[in-house]
């Protein structure tokens, strides 16, 4: 009978290495060795067979070696994306993605982050529905918190945040060029979670632009989304744009203009505000406003480890917008 090969450990490791097993396991997370050194260790834990054990890890250190990412909408494409390069970007640095939906339901959302905090994740980042619940302060006293888009109210965590009213700004100004001045906004913020920032600036930017501005609730989903786009579209006093705050919600509105036999952007211009891939294909491509998606998830990782590893060097991120035109939007039928 064959005999158990016995399992390499973080010793064999550092007898290979010549490095001591504190060293190694440095350079196995990532921290405080150099990037060579790293190579070094990973090329021989690979060569050995090495693997962490999770719990004998968990119990030395008190972290268990995952992130919760808590989203606020996975019906939303751009948070899907958002989920799929943050697991990938953790896992760089040894970590697991623990990712939860709260389905767009702010009370759903409080409950897993709850859940989160009891499971023990070392970090928790969150792109939140309702930025202002006083949930968060409590959560932050018990777990390190990033947030991506809007500050959390009574939180002193991370923060990866959008440039709200230049976002807003970018895309109404381009509206009001092409001479619309009567716009939809569908934004999937509930009437529970008022005075989110992007809405705050609609309001402004609307009374500064001269603009009849109409705020309409859309889910991510397309079934949703195509629904109220096309009450939207097909009222008699019908706007003639839309900005969509996801470019997800944006597809909706294709999807009921042609059902009603409205042409874009003849008919209709079409702005989104994620600049998700699958914009640059649709017909005609969709005008939107792009944050930048790798470079939210570079920073909103590296300030969740940061944090994990009591390092506190920079908090705070602010992305600026630029706006990708495309053939969605045209000048106003006078």
């Amino acid at each position: 009978m064959p005999q158990q090969r016995k399992r390499a450990t973080i010793r064999h490791v550092a007898e290979a290495t010549g490095l001591s097993p504190a060293a190694v396991s440095y350079a196995l997370r990532g921290v405080q060795t150099s990037e060579e050194t790293q190579r070094r260790v990973r090329e021989a834990a690979a060569e050995l067979g090495y693997e962490a054990d999770p719990i004998a890890r968990a119990l030395a250190s008190g972290r268990t070696g995952t992130v919760g990412l808590l989203c606020g909408s996975l019906e939303d494409l751009w948070q899907q994306s958002l989920a799929v390069g943050m697991g990938r970007a953790l896992l760089g640095h040894d970590r697991y993605a623990l990712i939860l939906d709260a389905a767009g339901d702010p009370s759903r959302e409080a409950i897993l982050a709850r859940q989160l905090r009891d499971q023990r994740v070392d970090a928790l980042v969150v792109q939140p529905l309702d930025p202002s619940a006083p949930d968060w302060a409590d959560l932050a006293g018990t777990v390190p918190i990033v947030s991506i888009g809007d500050s959390l109210l009574g939180v002193q965590g991370g923060e990866v945040l959008f440039d709200n009213r230049k976002g807003v700004t970018l895309a109404l100004e381009h509206l009001t060029g092409l001479g619309h001045r009567r716009i939809a906004v569908l934004t999937p913020n509930r009437p529970s979670t008022p005075d989110r920032p992007a809405e705050v600036h609609v309001g402004i930017e609307a009374a500064r632009l001269g603009i009849d501005v109409r705020l309409v609730t859309s889910p991510h989903a397309l079934d949703g989304a195509t629904e109220a786009a096309r009450n939207v579209l097909g009222d008699a006093h019908r706007p003639t744009a839309v900005f969509c705050f996801a470019d997800s919600i944006a597809y909706g509105v294709y999807a009921a203009a042609r059902d009603l036999g409205l042409s874009i952007p003849d008919d209709v211009s079409v702005v989104g505000y994620d600049s998700h891939p699958m914009s640059a294909l649709v017909t005609p491509g969709l005008t939107t406003v792009d944050w930048d998606l790798d470079g939210i998830v570079r920073q909103a990782a590296a300030l969740a480890i940061d944090q994990i590893e009591g390092r506190a060097d920079r908090l705070r991120f602010l992305r600026a917008p630029e706006l990708c035109v495309r053939t969605s939007t045209a000048a106003a039928l006078t």
